[in-house]
């Protein structure tokens, strides 16, 4: 993940998925980048957690911050948590990096009595330009070159929701964002980033 942190916080994505993190929470954040996100969800709304993350950089930005940080390549599943060890797991623009994502997702879901997931959403209407022109994404939400880009997955709105019913997984709230905000008309074409708040079927809501 990229740097979260601002002069004034966190961007106003991160801000935005705060919000659906209960206060006092224990959190784990898979591909926590640099810390920031869970720093401040322990010092704003009192949370406790871990965050995994793999690159060696990242690994000391976040050891940095004070945050509780576990070296661990995600790919290799979350085997050293039991189920249901935390409230709520979050996992931020990380998904689509994954080679294995079915199984990670299912993995995310067993750990947290809750999962809140983003990622983006390829069929953004930039995103269709530039495939109507013959060319591979490039926007504030997909940084990178088609040859030098992390992503090893693209999906949409519509394909999440599929995995996620094919998965046995019951989506809370869905949004679509851009520059950090909700979209409500056309979010599929219209927000650049995807964010699903998930539970097991069955599970209790949280307040």
């Amino acid at each position: 993940m990229t740097t979260i942190a601002t002069e004034t916080g966190i961007r106003p994505d991160l801000a935005f998925i705060a919000h659906w993190v209960r206060e006092g929470s224990h959190v784990l954040d898979v591909g926590c980048g640099d810390g920031a996100m869970l720093r401040f969800l322990e010092s704003d709304k009192r949370c406790t957690g871990y965050g995994i993350e793999i690159a060696d950089d990242k690994l000391l930005e976040s050891t940095r911050r004070g945050i509780a940080v576990i070296q661990h390549d995600m790919e290799q599943g979350l085997d050293l948590f039991g189920d249901n060890s935390f409230d709520t797991v979050l996992c931020l623009s990380s998904l689509q990096m994954m080679q294995h994502v079915e199984k990670l997702l299912r993995d995310i879901v067993r750990v947290g009595s809750e999962a809140i997931v983003s990622f983006p959403n390829f069929a953004y209407w930039p995103h269709r330009v530039a495939l109507l022109k013959g060319r591979m994404p490039v926007s504030r939400s997909l940084p990178y070159q088609w040859y030098d880009t992390p992503n090893v997955r693209c999906a949409t709105i519509y394909d999440f929701q599929e995995l996620a019913e094919e998965c046995g997984l019951e989506v809370l709230e869905c949004v679509a964002l851009a520059e950090g905000k909700p979209v409500n008309f056309l979010p599929n074409l219209r927000g650049s980033l995807a964010v699903f708040r998930l539970r097991k079927k069955g599970g209790a809501v949280s307040a």
